[in-house]
């Protein structure tokens, strides 16, 4: 088989690398769509509970406790299957293109796999419930949601290898398309099943179980189909022929892709730790807790979407042979991600507390939000950089560095200091005098955040001067 006349990229030599404008113009291209997608996937979570919250306040308790544990499994998902994206773009970059259709196919045996261990680990993680002082409606529909969105899990694994795929060619807009459609069939089967409207049955909160569950799969099933038929994907098609599991490449992927997995996990599940530990403070500090992270969630979809454009820009240039494009595009979207932290920041700090009223009209609740959005505010700038830095990082297929960097950061700096600010335990001679609550684990995230980006920024740096000594090769 060799590569087609007609090639979906444009040569190497054709590829800007001198003038930023034109670069940020080609990161933007690909990351706006990007961004439009990873708001829709957002959006189903937010459409299962506010959907639930309008058929009963058990509902909602119980979606939102198994979407609690639904994001830490599909984020870290995500992180294991992000290994095709910097692979297939290093090939695309250098004009293999007869490399990626095998690269793909042992892309989603890899994805089959950890689909299955994870659709079985997520039915296994509803034993957490029975230890939880819960009300029994709120179990029942806290497990039955995870059990039954399990089996959209290897779904949802296959589909982000057409997605690391999609991206590296420079084709992100199928991506947006998608997400869009299954976000707007998850708010049309949620609405049928949720309220039981006219022949469907009314299940509740576990009808945003069974939408989410066929939005995953429609979403897989229709990326595919749009791939076999758009000419973009014609030269590199993966599914023209069969082909079994090929052990040395499956280890390749996994190598590359558990470091990032471990990285997201660390993340998500400091996140949700913090969650579980500010619970004890009452009702209002949860409830402005999730203000603040709702909404910080949303504006960290700009520098993430970002980042996973600019792995995509870095790949190829490195696969091209040209490590002096592959740091300029780098250093380009590290500053474009700060320069957006910067922006962010600003708004945040000063639109504090009319953001906190947009989320509720409780007077002491929205104190305590806009004061968190405040610390959130200053960890903007860290927090761009670090998303947009590691992405940058990943370009170049090095993984497990920012891996430890985002463990040190999370689970060595933020879960240890944000115990001692907002539990102030009496064991410790070194403690505040009364516990900070919900503000001292959110200044911990601060100083969490801030050591994971200046080590990542400092990691960068060596990376690209690495590449530049080698001539471009690893």
């Amino acid at each position: 088989m060799t590569a087609p006349a007609a090639s979906p990229l444009p040569p190497p030599s054709a590829l800007p690398r001198t003038n930023t404008r034109t670069e940020l113009a080609a990161l933007w291209a690909l990351a706006w769509p990007i961004l439009i997608g990873q708001l829709a996937n957002v959006g189903m979570s937010v459409v299962d509970v506010a959907m639930a919250g309008h058929a009963s306040a058990h509902d909602l308790a119980g979606i939102s406790l198994g979407v609690s544990i639904w994001n830490i499994i599909i984020i870290t998902l995500m992180g294991l299957m992000m290994s095709v994206a910097p692979m297939v773009a290093h090939h695309v970059g250098a004009r293999e293109f007869t490399q990626v259709p095998h690269l793909v196919r042992q892309g989603m045996w890899k994805a089959l796999g950890v689909g299955l261990v994870a659709m079985v680990l997520a039915q296994l993680s509803t034993k957490v419930f029975d230890h939880m002082d819960i009300e029994p409606h709120v179990h029942e529909v806290a497990t039955g949601f995870v059990m039954i969105i399990s089996f959209a899990l290897p779904a949802f694994a296959c589909y982000r290898v057409l997605y690391g795929y999609s991206a590296s060619l420079n084709q992100t807009k199928p991506l947006m398309v998608m997400s869009v459609a299954a976000l707007l069939l998850n708010i049309v089967v949620n609405w049928l099943l949720v309220f039981g409207v006219g022949p469907f049955p009314r299940l509740g909160g576990l009808g945003c179980a069974w939408a989410t569950l066929l939005c995953v799969w429609f979403n897989f099933g229709g990326l595919l189909l749009w791939m076999r038929l758009a000419p973009a994907y014609r030269s590199t098609w993966p599914f023209a022929e069969w082909e079994g599991p090929h052990p040395a490449k499956l280890w390749a992927l996994w190598k590359l892709g558990f470091p990032i997995g471990v990285t997201y996990f660390a993340e998500t599940s400091a996140f949700g730790l913090i969650a579980l530990l500010i619970a004890g403070f009452g009702s209002r500090e949860v409830a402005a807790h999730q203000i603040a992270l709702n909404f910080t969630s949303l504006v960290f979809m700009i520098p993430l979407s970002m980042g996973i454009a600019l792995l995509t820009r870095v790949g190829q240039s490195l696969g091209a042979g040209d490590p002096v494009a592959a740091r300029f595009r780098a250093w380009v979207g590290v500053k474009a991600g700060f320069a957006f932290g910067v922006v962010s920041a600003i708004g945040m700090a000063a639109g504090a507390h009319q953001i906190a009223w947009l989320y509720t009209n409780d007077a002491a609740v929205a104190a305590v939000a806009a004061q968190l959005l405040f610390l959130a505010a200053v960890f903007q700038l860290s927090d761009s950089a670090q998303v947009v830095i590691s992405s940058a990082i990943r370009g170049y297929k090095v993984t497990r560095s920012p891996m430890v960097i985002h463990l040190t950061a999370f689970w060595g700096f933020s879960l240890p200091l944000g115990c001692v600010l907002g539990l102030a335990p009496e064991w410790l001679p070194w403690r505040p005098a009364q516990g900070m609550g919900a503000q001292g684990f959110w200044i911990a995230l601060v100083v969490g955040l801030t050591v994971a980006a200046v080590g990542l920024l400092i990691l960068l740096r060596q990376v690209t001067r690495a590449r530049l000594l080698t001539g471009g090769q690893a």
